[in-house]
């Protein structure tokens, strides 16, 4: 398999036992090395007292994205730490972008910016997380994690 295939493959693995992206009606749209670009749709259940999307949501999206693309060399990676800027409001009914892009994998650690955006494409939040890398591999049935 290609570096390309593996990457798709340790996706759908991922996927299958995701059940909080499955809750958020996240979907994964593309992943490859390195790379992984998900979407969301802003439900009822996501937005806060103030009529906008919860930002803890908009989180939950951006480090998704991490999460697949750092998982995407079929070694399971961890999220470490993890920041974000809330640039717009996201409203109801906006399907949410987040594209994750690796900065750095070196050792055990690598670095990802997750660029989240609206349906015009303008960007509503950035992210940028580190993870660890585990000795797991991701399509292994229960792989453990110490």
């Amino acid at each position: 398999m290609d570096d390309t295939a593996i990457a798709a493959a340790a996706g759908v693995a991922m996927y299958e036992r995701d059940y909080a992206a499955q809750r958020l009606g996240i979907s994964v749209d593309e992943v490859r090395p390195g790379y992984a670009r998900l979407s969301m749709t802003v439900a009822d259940d996501m937005v806060n007292g103030h009529a906008v999307g919860h930002g803890g949501l908009t989180f939950a999206l951006a480090d998704t994205a991490m999460a697949y693309a750092s998982n995407s060399y079929n070694r399971v990676a961890l999220a470490q730490y993890a920041t974000i800027n809330f640039l717009a409001p996201t409203r109801l009914g906006e399907r949410l972008t987040a594209e994750a892009v690796e900065q750095s994998r070196a050792g055990r650690a690598g670095i990802y910016d997750v660029r989240v955006t609206n349906p015009d494409g303008a960007q509503v939040a950035l992210f940028r997380g580190q993870t660890i890398r585990m000795n797991d591999k991701v399509d292994e049935a229960s792989p453990v994690i110490e």
